[in-house]
């Protein structure tokens, strides 16, 4: 859970030509083109594509792109130079211009299907032909595959231009969403949290397109006006960008009996998903039955800790359909997504989310999409009835290893060796009814503190969906609720003083304790009040508070400056609340 440091790697990749000769194209060499694509990568109107893994897309490059900013963190892991990123071949490449990438590079990138299902439910009708043929990479089109250091990397561009799987839209992302994704990733993977990760962000300083968005002050949960935003593209790299929904796509069209080769493309997608991101953990030699099962319990493992990890930071995804779910088992299309103020189990970013994917109920939510992971996996097991119990048992432990990951990751950030249920349930109800910053709160009590004194920089006093100027029942008992918190400190501090080490008999030292716990609850928290300033200030092509909080995020768990933690380590304003683009969203444009 601790800050992840780059491996140390000798910059080698200084030009275009250098990281050409690293390109590799596992997914269009191994997998299935769609027949009817053309080659060329022509390919920008909305249609429907009944097979193939992949479909041919030459992106849009945007007008007169402008450097905003790229990941150091990641540029050094990779063994790239910084000055690359501003690099006028490498600039065009990132902004969607492949016309003039060196060989062996290709000069035609690609978007692939994938279907809807929203909270375990299939769905259709978002897809404009009514058959769920037309759902996909709408903006996203990835450009190259390469591998570096032995570490295979995906590079796709958001906001590349329309696909066979726009639904009409204009496949563009504007510089506001392209700022939070990029800000995002950065300070996800700073966090220790799994995740797709931020390359580079470009912007035009011509190119504009029309987006509804809020007005200032705004109180509505949908946006209110049309408004004139720079488009820009940002890349963002992993090891596949393989999802869930892919293979629901495929499974589906075995089940319904869509196309004769459905079968082997299920196939093939699952051994090349095992490829890609499990095979370190899958031999190689087994059988694709054996595979499939391990494939299902590694993904387990890796989806449940994804899931106490989001909850462990703060972080909501939002809208957690399973194409929104990474088959690797880490975060991927941060759109409507949040990190919260005020705890509440019940937050939830975007405006139309609902209850089932707000902050404590992603677990259940990912146990849905789980489910759909398996029902697809299963129709390679058909034949099999023993593989397909081992399947089903996995399915049916996924909310006992949920539970554990749950109570491991709570036990964790209180300082305890294990979890302790009546405690924590006490604290969830004082945190709610008082209420507080969820991340101040638990740096707060990292410190160890003798009283509630620091405790108290974490309670709002200002909220108004309370109707008060405090939550009621903090208002009409402020003495008797300080008294439970008190209560409640002493019963932890009990516990903590308890706590001993491998050995069973010796206490751990407090300042052992308080580093641990400082290593799982991070100070400083992306919120979205503290980077709104940042995407209007570079609508005026002033970029540096997104480098500014770049380099913040990118060390949440440290003391920073002064300056840093009076600027950065606050509570949310009582005036931002309920605001539209600050505490919700209805779409992640």
């Amino acid at each position: 859970m601790k800050n992840p440091l780059p491996r140390e790697t000798s910059p080698t990749v200084a030009t275009l030509d250098d990281l050409a000769k690293l390109a590799n194209y596992s997914l269009v060499d191994t997998l299935n083109c769609d027949p009817d694509a053309n080659a060329n990568g022509v390919e920008h109107a909305p249609r429907q594509v009944f097979t193939g893994h992949y479909v041919p897309v030459n992106p849009t490059a945007i007008k007169d792109p402008e450097y905003v900013t790229h990941s150091r963190i990641l540029f050094h892991e990779l063994g790239f130079t910084d000055e690359m990123a501003q690099s006028a071949d490498f600039v065009r490449m990132f902004s969607g211009d492949l016309s003039h990438v060196p060989q062996p590079m290709r000069k035609v990138g690609w978007a692939c299907g994938y279907t809807l299902s929203i909270f375990g439910t299939e769905y259709y009708q978002q897809c404009p032909f009514q058959t769920g043929n037309g759902y996909g990479d709408g903006r996203a089109v990835s450009v190259l595959e390469a591998v570096i250091n032995g570490q295979r990397w995906e590079m796709q561009l958001k906001g590349g231009g329309p696909t066979p799987y726009c639904r009409g839209a204009d496949g563009r992302a504007v510089l506001r969403s392209s700022v939070r994704e990029f800000l995002a990733q950065e300070h996800m993977h700073a966090l220790g949290v799994p995740t797709s990760r931020s390359l580079s962000l470009y912007v035009s300083k011509t190119e504009k397109v029309q987006r509804p968005w809020y007005s200032e002050g705004s109180r509505s949960m949908d946006p209110d006006i049309l408004v004139s935003e720079a488009v820009a593209i940002s890349t963002r790299v992993a090891p596949s960008f393989i999802r869930v929904g892919q293979l629901e796509l495929f499974g589906r069209r075995v089940r319904k009996g869509e196309h004769p080769k459905a079968m082997e493309e299920l196939e093939k997608i699952v051994l090349h998903l095992i490829d890609r991101e499990y095979s370190d953990v899958i031999d190689e030699q087994l059988t694709t039955p054996e595979k499939v099962v391990l494939l299902a319990r590694e993904f387990r493992t890796r989806l449940t800790s994804l899931v106490a990890n989001w909850i462990r930071v703060g972080y909501c995804q939002g809208n957690f359909n399973s194409d929104n779910c990474a088959a690797g088992g880490f975060t991927l299309d941060y759109g409507p997504f949040g990190f919260c103020d005020e705890f509440n189990p019940n937050y939830q970013p975007w405006a139309r989310g609902g209850q089932h994917f707000s902050f404590l109920n992603q677990t259940l939510s990912a146990e849905r999409n789980f489910h759909m992971f398996l029902t697809s996996l299963a129709m390679l097991l058909t034949s099999d009835q023993d593989y397909l119990r081992q399947l089903e048992e996995i399915g049916n432990g996924f909310s006992i290893v949920m539970q554990e990951q749950m109570e491991n990751m709570w036990a964790a950030k209180l300082g305890l060796d294990t979890f302790n249920a009546a405690l924590f349930s006490e604290l969830a109800t004082l945190m709610v009814e008082t209420p507080v910053d969820y991340t101040i709160f638990f740096r707060e009590l990292s410190t160890l503190p003798d009283d509630i004194g620091p405790l108290k920089e974490s309670f709002y006093k200002e909220l108004p969906h309370t109707k008060a100027s405090i939550h009621p029942t903090y208002a009409t008992d402020p003495e008797g609720m300080e008294a439970r918190w008190s209560e409640w400190l002493k019963k932890w501090q009990s516990l903590i003083g308890s706590t001993t080490g491998v050995n069973a008999t010796e206490p751990r030292p407090r300042e052992e304790i308080s580093r641990q716990m400082k290593l799982v609850n991070p100070k400083y928290s992306l919120r979205d009040w503290l980077v709104v300033p940042a995407y209007q200030q570079a609508t005026e092509g002033n970029y540096s508070l997104i480098r500014e909080l770049q380099e913040v995020m990118t060390q949440p768990y440290a003391e920073q400056s002064k300056e840093v933690e009076e600027k950065y380590y606050r509570l949310k304003p009582s005036e931002f609340f309920e605001i539209g683009g600050l505490s919700h969203y209805s779409c992640s444009s």
